[in-house]
Order: C-alpha cells, then structure tokens, then sequence
C-alpha cells in the first residue's frame, strides 16, 4: 500500500530520508512504490532525475471549491468597483434593502445585497462569502 509521505533528509535535489505521515516512521526513501520494477526515469540509486518533489495533486473536488472561491470574489469585486465609501449604508436589522443595495457591515464588511429572500431577508454577497440577514425588524 503507498501512503502519504513527508521528505525529511535530501541529498543534493534527490529524497533520501521520509516520515510517514500516517505512523510518523522514519525510513530511507523508495522511488518506486512496493511491488513495481524502477522505470528508466530513475537512476541507478533508485531516485527520480527531476528538479525536487512534485507539487502535490489536487482532487477534482479542491480544485472546483478554488475555482469557486475565486468566481466568488471576482463577482463581489466587479459589484463594488467604483463605489464610493458614501455609498454604502450601514447594515441595521430594522433597515430594509433592495436588490443591487451597498451594506456596510460591522462584522463582514462591504457587500451587495444579490436577492430579496422575503420581506424579512436578504442575501448578501460580501468578499468571503454570501450570508442571509435579517431586515425591516424593530430593534
């Protein structure tokens, strides 16, 4: 079984020394994973002929939630683009919003309200990310 390794010892750009990251051993390290034969990649020590350690891959998974974070904000940002500071209101629950509204939170900071949910919600999209908030409710 292969599992996740840290490099823990280097000679010259070569691995020499890993920690399991799973039992945290400590072992000399092994270019090819048990039961295969070296490639012709490999020299005559058993270590990859590359740069250093590879990048490590992403899942499918982590790169969708990256590519979504980064739309996220590329939205707020474009919402916000130009506004002046004035033009943001400060949020208060007994205030009520429309869509395309500036709000001016104490926690979240900047953010544009996207929907009406009903009369007593919105949405609001701010930098991190969109919240529902209250509205139109007496202090």
């Amino acid at each position: 079984m292969v599992l996740n390794h840290r490099i823990i010892a280097m000679v010259g750009t070569a691995p020499k020394r890993v920690e399991c990251s799973t039992c945290n051993s400590h072992h000399n390290y092994r270019a090819s994973a048990p039961g295969e034969k070296k490639t012709a990649a490999c020299g005559a020590t058993g270590t990859p002929r590359s740069a250093g350690p590879k990048a490590p891959r992403m899942s499918a998974a982590a790169t969708r939630a990256l590519q979504a974070e980064a739309d996220h904000r590329n939205i707020w940002e474009k919402a916000i683009a130009g506004k002046a500071m004035g033009d943001f209101v400060n949020y208060r629950i007994s205030n009520t919003f429309e869509q395309g509204d500036l709000v001016r939170h104490s926690k979240f900071g900047d953010g544009v309200v996207t929907r009406v949910i009903d009369i007593r919600k919105v949405e609001v999209l701010f930098k991190d990310e969109a919240r529902t908030l209250a509205q139109a409710m007496v202090d």
